[in-house]
């Protein structure tokens, strides 16, 4: 195993990892809001590190700018329906949670 290898393999791993506490705070948390903030940055954070050890193993530059853009094209969709789904929480009169 050479040392590109191991460095994607790592940041593979590392990206499985965000996935998963992306996944974890959607279960966990307790109102739409803080899950959405979970799910957005966790998730977006996670296709990063996914993106950069799939182009560290590509060998080619044209796919590792193609990965590049996919990561680009997805953290700003999710951050565009983040938003309008909070925008809509909110017009519905859904409150944030609070300690009780």
């Amino acid at each position: 195993m050479t040392l590109s290898d191991s460095v994607a393999l790592g940041t593979l791993l590392i990206g499985c990892f965000f996935f998963v506490t992306g996944s974890l705070g959607l279960l966990r948390l307790p109102d739409v809001y803080t899950r959405l903030h979970a799910l957005t940055k966790a998730d977006n954070l996670g296709l990063g590190f996914i993106a950069a050890g799939l182009a560290l193993q590509s060998g080619s530059w044209v796919l590792a700018i193609k990965l590049l853009l996919i990561w680009l094209l997805v953290m700003l969709s999710s951050a565009v329906a983040s938003q309008l789904i909070a925008e809509h929480m909110v017009q519905r009169g859904v409150t944030h949670w609070t300690k009780p």
